[in-house]
This record gives C-alpha cells, structure tokens and sequence, in this order.
C-alpha cells in the first residue's frame, strides 16, 4: 500500500507488509531518494548561525539621513556614523559633572544586549569618549537609550521595572514608590539677582527659595547617581506646537516609566526634527529614585525638585512620581513665554467647526475636562496652552487624565484612550485577567492615565487654533450662591483669574459640614512664577484686542449650599456652554446681581429660567401658608417644587450665605491688592473694584 505525499507520483512512504511495530500498527518505512526532498514547502534557509543572529534580523534598522540647514548644496546629508557622534557628544555634555570638567563615556544601546555572537562584521559601535578623563566614572561607559518607542520602553520597564504589567487594554501600569502626587513644599526655584525682582515672591507665592550653591549640590548628586548607572534613558523632544515659539526640552531619567511618560506628554519629534536637533533649551535630570542630602542647605526631606532659570536646568531627587517633570515644565514656560509676550495659560481648549476657539479654566472638580472635551467641537488640547501672536496653542503632545472612577459610559475619549502606549500610573488590577479596576484606591486616590492626544478621536493636529472668541471660568459654588452663569467685564474677568475661585465638598464621616473656599491664583497657582496680576493683565490685554469675552459658570450647587441645594444638572450646564459657543448667549438680556455685581441672563434655551438667578431659587414665602397649600392643592404645589428643582429655605440664609462668601473672596484678594501695576496704580484699583461691594 502506497501513499502519494506530494501528489506527483513519486513514492515517499509505504507500509511494510506483514512487519509490526510495537504499538500493533504497520511499521512505517520512509524511502529517501538522493534528488529528492520529502516534503515541497521548502524555502532558502536563513542567513544566520546562531540565534542570536536570527534574533538581529528581525529588527529593521531606522536611521534617515537627511539634509542639515545651512549645508553646501542642495543634497548635502550628515553619515549616519557623524550624526550619531554629535547626538551623543551633546548628552555627555549633558551629564557632565562640572567639578570634573567633563562628562561620562557613552555608548547607545541596552547593555544587556547580546553581542559576543554577532560578527564583528555586524556591529557598528556608536559611543563617544571625552578628551579629559580625570575621575573614577571615566573607567566606565554609560549606556544611552535614546528616544526609544512605546515598544521598546515596554520591555524595559516589564524587565527591570518592579510593578509594571501590561493592562487588559494594552496600556502600561506602573508605580511611582511612595510619591503618589507632586510634592508643593518641596519644590525650590534659585533666586538670583535676576529672579528676585521678575520672580512673585513671599506670601501666597508657590515660589520657594534657595540658592545657586545648594542646586549645583543636588545636580552633582543627580548627576553622579545617574552615571553611576549602566543606562539611562534620554528623550529630546519639543514644547509648544506654535513652531515659531517652541522649546527644545532634553529628559535624562533612570526608569522606562518616566521616559515613556513624557514620550506621550511632550511632543514627539519627527526623524528628520530629531537630527537637527542640536543643544536642548532645557534639561531634566530625574534622578528620583535617589535622595537628596537632608543636610544640605534649604532641604526639609529627602525629596527636592530644583528649578534653576538661569542654567535652563532642573533637578529631581527623592520623588519618582512623574508629574513633577510635566508640571515643572509648565512652570518654566510660566516664566520663558510671557517675556516673549506670550500668555502662558492652564486651561482646556477647544475648536468649533467654524474656527471658533474656547477657553476652559477650572480647578479639580469643575468640570473643566468634561466640558472641554465635546463631540461637536475639535479638541486643541486639555490642559497647558499658550496665546501668543499667533493666536493658540497647546505646550503638550499629551493628555495626563484622572483615572479614579473612569467609566466607559461617563469618560468614553479617556477610557478608550487607554490602549497600548498609555502609562497608568498607580492603579490596581486583578492579577489573572489584567482588568483594571478603576474605583479602587488601595495605592492612591490620584491614579492617572499618560497618553498621546492623537488617542482622542477628535483631537486637532497640529495643536494650534486662531484666538479665542469665549474665555469661560470654571466654579463649583458648593455654596450655592453664584449663578449658573454670568457674563464678565475686563476687570471683573482679570478678578475672578486671579482669585481661581471653586469650593470643596467636605468630609460627611460625621455628617453634612459647611464647603470649603479654595482659591488657586490664575486657576494653577502651584505653577505660575510671575505675580498673578502679570498674567491677568496680559490676558484683559489680548481678550480686548481679539474681541474675546469671558463667562463665569458655575458648575456646583443651587437653591442651597451642598447638603441642602441640589447640583446643577451637567445637561443644563451644557446648554449653557453651547449658547456661549454659537453666540447666541450674547444676544439675550441681562440684569444685575448684587453684591458681586455679575451680569446675568434671563433666560437660556434649554435651562429653566428660575434658576438663571439664584434670588428666585428662595421659597416661596406663601409655600408655607396653609391656606395657600388648601387652595392651589398639593400637586401644584409638588409641580412647582419640581420646576425649580433647587431652592433655599429662605431668604436669611441666601443673604447670610452670599455675604460670607464675599467675605471670602474680599480675603483671598488681599495680598494680590497691594501689588502695583504701573506708576498710577489704577490698574490694581480697577480690579479690586471688581470684587464684592458690601
């Protein structure tokens, strides 16, 4: 019995008649002709001796070679070899320890990778060796993992990186040790004789101080803990998509998480950008995983984030949480952009159809994200923008998101966001199936999500749009005195900037407490370097030059403080932002409110009209008249409750609530009123005027 294998005749196999094997079958007896193969699937064997080797063919090597400004000629190009040489002679100048004159050796690449079994033929060694080496640290090479991809920072960090695993979704969860935040009171910028008069310092300033001596300390110690390491990872990247005003940033960290972190959070240069890319305009070393010395000068832990102006540098120790880098760098371009008369600013931003622009400003809880992010409108950017000349633009190439609670159904951008390529910082997940569980805070409250902005659908690329036609301030009244919405002049615009007014809820562990004022300065105070008024100016400035207007929209309670009133609905909320959008909420008729003075509308299309003014939202005086309960019947009366929805109890307590809350602004106001603007000060006056009157 015969059997064709390859279907052409030729007889390959057969079973031997009569012979058993020892399982009881017919043996089988294969038949090998010397011309022949058995089998017809056959294709060239690969072109390596080792696996090793196989391993390196699969890998598609990607260095362009691209014309270089200013060359001779229209074709003139750089090697591969030289660019390579220049890239890595610009970082050991990076990492150079200036007690020593000079930085380490560097090579690119993982030293963990393999290269004994690879012909000498098939390596090309890129590394560059100072001309002085006169330290211990001059004995070793440091090897540089340069701009790496999503991929690549994947497998370092699940290979060395403790607590970092691949997500159900694909992204990244990492952890970031035992700082889950940023860390304020930690935070020192070097005052010089330049800074200590451009700087905002003393009492409410976010600005603390301390000397050129104590930072160059805290980087030689950044430096010598990051070159006493076999690698580090570097990122060149870029802030500010307006390509006339953007800064070349260099990253120099120790963890795949912190250079995949801002691979997302900056923007991410192209091939060909990264080649002339040259000396950085500002460099982060991140040593975080290593303290500062609590006996230097100036330190109060062992956690210290370094901002030195003057040398572009800054330097973190004793934190790895990774939005210190984020936030540090929009406080450098706090101080760079406005000497470039250019409005630094912590908003959302988004872009009608028609190419008009909006602007979000709010503190945590006031909506300023959901609201910013809008299916009808193109997103620029969620979170650090600049206005300049040329109307905005966002600083990121990323989006760094909440994650506490997210839900497909209330988040659907950010949830489906989290794919491949995201960093989840701190969150929990079940250890089988990778399913993260958003609503739990074992590790922390402020579990994040790091993503590019081209991972929501609508996002806007470039980052760029014309100037702003709506400037809307974001509140979340929990007193529940402020109006749904109201429209601002100049000074009442640049007052309620600075003040970043929004209220938090407090704890009800032991039942319903009063809400707390918070203020943060121009809606980011941790991160502005001039005084408030500065940046307030420059925004009345370029509103009233561009035709802008501003809107204070408040997002929290009615008809009573938290715990008696009720939450304006987000529905009527967006509606109230849709008529600011199509200009229609310009058109309507405005009254006045008292004490604060704010100009509202009679009516919205969409929201009940009762609410508009938080005076109508106080009962009824004849609501308690049982006759009146008799004659118009109790349903009417329940009808009417429902129609307002949200009302004080009575007028004493909307009064007494109001003034308090004045009170607090008048407050918070004080140390910004006795800042000077110009030789006249009328400025200032104008915009303290804007304030309360009681």
């Amino acid at each position: 019995m015969a059997g064709n294998g390859n279907g052409n005749g030729h007889e390959e196999f057969s079973f031997s008649n009569g012979v058993v094997a020892r399982n009881g079958l017919a043996k089988v007896q294969t038949h090998k002709k010397q011309s022949e193969i058995c089998h017809d699937d056959s294709t060239t064997p690969v072109k390596a001796q080792t696996i090793d080797e196989l391993h390196s063919l699969q890998k598609k090597k990607s260095a362009p070679t691209t014309p270089i400004k200013g060359s001779e000629g229209a074709f003139a190009t750089i090697s591969d070899e030289e660019r390579q040489q220049l890239q890595l002679q610009s970082i050991s100048a990076s990492l150079a320890s200036l007690t020593r004159e000079t930085g380490p050796k560097v090579v690119k690449g993982d030293p963990a990778r393999k290269t004994d079994t690879t012909p000498k033929s098939h390596v090309t060694h890129h590394h560059f060796t100072p001309t002085l080496n006169i330290s211990d640290s001059a004995l070793k090479f440091t090897h540089i993992l340069y701009n790496l991809s999503p991929g690549e920072l994947y497998e370092q960090a699940i290979k060395y990186e403790h607590g970092s695993f691949i997500t159900s979704s694909g992204a990244l969860a990492t952890l970031s040790g035992a700082k889950t935040g940023r860390s304020p009171r930690d935070k020192r910028v070097v005052k010089d004789e330049t800074t200590e008069v451009e700087l905002w310092w003393g009492k409410g300033s976010p600005n603390i101080e301390m000397d050129e001596h104590t930072f160059m300390v805290n980087r030689e110690r950044a430096v010598d803990y990051l070159n006493s390491l076999d690698k580090v990872f570097v990122n060149d990247q870029f802030l500010n998509w307006d390509p006339e005003n953007r800064l070349k940033v260099r990253i120099v960290s120790a963890r795949a998480y912190h250079s995949l972190f801002m691979h997302n959070m900056c923007i991410r240069p192209t091939p060909e950008e990264l080649e002339n890319f040259g000396t950085p305009d500002f460099t982060i070393y991140n040593a975080g995983q290593f303290p500062c010395n609590r006996f230097t000068h100036y330190m109060t832990s062992s956690t210290s984030v370094d901002l030195n102006l003057a040398r572009r540098e800054m330097v973190i120790l004793g934190t790895q949480y990774a939005g210190e880098m984020k936030k540090g760098l929009f406080s450098v371009m706090h101080y760079l952009m406005p000497k470039r008369q250019i409005l630094s600013l912590h908003s959302g931003c988004n872009i009608g159809k028609d190419g008009d622009v909006a602007l979000f400003f709010g503190l945590s809880g006031t909506g300023k994200t959901t609201l910013s992010t809008d299916h009808n409108r193109y997103l620029i950017g969620d979170d650090e923008h600049c206005w300049g000349d040329n109307g905005v633009s966002n600083i990121e190439g990323g989006c760094y998101a909440k994650c506490i609670d997210l839900s497909r159904e209330k988040e659907p951008d950010i949830f489906n966001a989290i794919k491949f390529g995201t960093v989840l910082e701190n969150v929990v997940f079940d250890e089988h199936t990778r399913e993260v569980d958003y609503t739990d805070k074992s590790v922390t409250e402020n579990t994040r999500a790091s993503y590019p902005i081209e991972y929501i659908p609508n996002a806007k690329l470039p980052c760029v749009g014309p100037h702003p036609k709506n400037v809307i301030l974001l509140a979340c009244d929990a007193f529940g005195v402020l109006p749904p919405v109201s429209k601002l002049n100049l000074a009442q615009t640049m007052y309620h900037f600075i003040s970043g007014y929004t209220a938090l809820v407090a704890g009800t562990e032991e039942g319903v407490k009063e809400p707390q004022a918070t203020f943060s300065a121009c809606f980011g105070a941790a991160f502005i370097m001039l005084h408030p008024t500065k940046y307030a100016a420059m925004l009345a400035e370029k509103m009233q030059k561009h035709g802008a207007t501003a809107w204070l929209v408040n997002t929290g309670w009615s008809g009573g403080s938290y715990g008696s009133g009720k939450r304006i609905k987000l529905a009527h909320t967006r509606k109230i932002i849709d008529a600011i959008h199509s200009g229609s909420l310009l058109k309507a008729k405005y009254k006045k409110t008292q004490v604060f003075g704010l100009e509202i509308p009679t009516e919205v299309e969409g929201v009940p009209s009762e609410i508009l003014d938080p005076v109508n939202t106080v009962s009824w005086p004849f609501l308690t008249s049982f006759h009146y309960c008799l004659v118009l019947g109790f349903n009417f009366l329940l009808l009417m409750y429902l129609s307002f929805g949200l009302q004080w109890t009575d007028t004493k307590a909307y009064d007494e609530t109001l003034l308090k809350l004045a009170g607090l602004f008048k407050k918070n106001f004080e140390v910004f009123a006795n800042y000077k603007i110009g030789k006249d000060n009328k400025l200032t006056e104008e915009i303290v005027a804007a304030g309360p009157i009681f």
